[in-house]
């Protein structure tokens, strides 16, 4: 069945899921991966505020992360009174699904919303699989720790 309403992407990583997990709720090195949200500034207590790659505009975003689960919800929104849930991330450490010691699998989520063009979804769908290359570049380069944009 092709979900057309929700998206996933997911890809695995050399690096523990604690590490990944950090990378994925941090508001500012996102602005390294998220290319709705590029250059991002922190403006608030979890908010944070950056620019489309595709257009220029801002891209406004909240984060509510669970260390305890290693999950992530966004709210997105084009000025901060209009965001709303949008996203989320799930971090796997990689020996729960069978994989070595070190590695995770990151997932992420996108759901459609009811004004949203083929064409925009479209964009954002293939937008988040170009970013889990991003962030595994990230992460196995080690410039996942580096707050400074590459």
């Amino acid at each position: 069945m092709i979900d057309a309403h929700c998206h996933s992407s997911s890809i695995r990583v050399q690096a523990d899921a604690r590490r990944a997990f950090l990378l994925m709720a941090d508001g500012e090195r996102q602005g390294r991966w998220a290319l709705g949200s590029w250059k991002r500034r922190t403006v608030g207590a979890k908010t944070f505020v950056g620019e489309s790659v595709f257009t220029g505009a801002e891209t406004w975003v909240r984060i509510h992360a669970d260390p305890a689960a290693l999950t992530i919800d966004y709210e997105v929104g084009g000025h901060e009174e209009g965001l709303r849930f949008r996203n989320a991330a799930r971090v796997f450490d990689g020996p729960a699904l069978g994989h070595p010691e070190g590695t995770a699998v990151i997932t992420l989520f996108t759901w459609r919303l009811a004004t949203q063009s083929d064409d925009a979804w479209a964009q954002i769908c293939s937008t988040h699989e170009t970013e889990m290359f991003l962030i595994r570049a990230l992460l196995e380069s080690g410039r996942d720790c580096d707050t400074a944009p590459a």
